[in-house]
């Protein structure tokens, strides 16, 4: 095992705040994919595209951000236009799409089930939505997962779209939310959706995340399963219970970076202690 910081919940709440002051600018997008889902002005287009955008989002950035722009010119530059109105002749277009083990066929899904949702739930967020309230973020995924693939589909997309009821730390759909939700207050997040709060939001659980989580004592499970979002999100709540998962920014850019930078300014605070785990 690694090493991981004891420190005080305000020298914690200093390091990722200057982190998330450091790292949350325009600059953050240029090598992210929020940078094409940013790219529509208008809410549906960017919803639409943004739930594509992470859905592919595994692999190398430079990879997910080419295909999603694909993915882009595939529908036209009009991607709610598309899901709504795409002819079977436009829609035959898709099938030679793949990034990774997501492929045409996926693809068709995706946007049948988009569709679906637009006509029979009012849309992306409402579907994550039972009397108007999201609940617990948990049970609120797989219930949009649920109304997603209600029309006819084939099993092989389901592992698509996470489950956490089974388990899965359901990072795309969490990064996917907080593009969504987290407000547009430095150019970084596009903040489209007012009936679900930051504070609900659970943090995207990635390998960066999760190893700067766990050197700053944030999450102790060595699982990146779903208890471990509730875990790393629970204590980024202690810190700024209104919106917890600005701190994703924080973690993630940090644990692009040296790592070990992180390690060694948390230790240079006064009280900080370094123990072997």
């Amino acid at each position: 095992m690694g090493r991981r910081t004891s420190t005080s919940p305000k020298e914690l709440t200093e390091l990722l705040d200057a982190a998330y002051e450091r790292l949350a600018a325009p600059a953050f997008i240029a090598n992210d994919p929020i940078q094409v889902p940013r790219s529509f002005p208008v809410r549906e287009d960017a919803e639409v595209i943004g739930l594509l955008t992470a859905t592919i989002a595994w692999g190398q950035r430079r990879t997910i951000i080419a295909n999603a722009w694909k993915l882009v010119h595939l529908m036209d530059g009009a991607p709610h236009d598309f899901v709504l109105h795409a002819s079977p002749v436009e829609l035959k277009r898709l099938d030679g799409f793949v990034h990774r083990t997501f492929n045409g066929i996926d693809l068709r899904h995706f946007v049948r089930g988009l569709r679906h949702l637009y006509a029979e739930h009012g849309g992306i967020e409402p579907a994550f939505l039972e009397d108007g309230r999201v609940g617990d973020m948990g049970t609120a995924i797989a219930r949009f997962k649920h109304r997603f693939f209600e029309p006819r589909h084939q099993p092989r997309t389901r592992k698509h779209v996470a489950d956490p009821s089974k388990g899965s730390n359901a990072k795309r759909i969490n990064m996917y939310l907080r593009w969504m939700v987290r407000p547009d207050d430095r150019g970084v997040d596009l903040g489209l959706w007012k009936r679900i709060t930051p504070a609900e939001l659970m943090v995207p659980l990635d390998v960066h995340t999760g190893r700067v989580a766990r050197e700053l004592g944030l999450l102790v499970r060595a699982q990146d399963d779903w208890k471990s979002v509730v875990e790393l999100t629970e204590n980024l709540r202690k810190l700024d219970p209104l919106d917890p998962v600005k701190y994703d920014i924080a973690l993630f850019g940090l644990g692009v970076e040296d790592h070990s930078n992180t390690r060694r300014a948390v230790r240079s605070r006064p009280g900080a202690v370094a123990r072997r785990k």
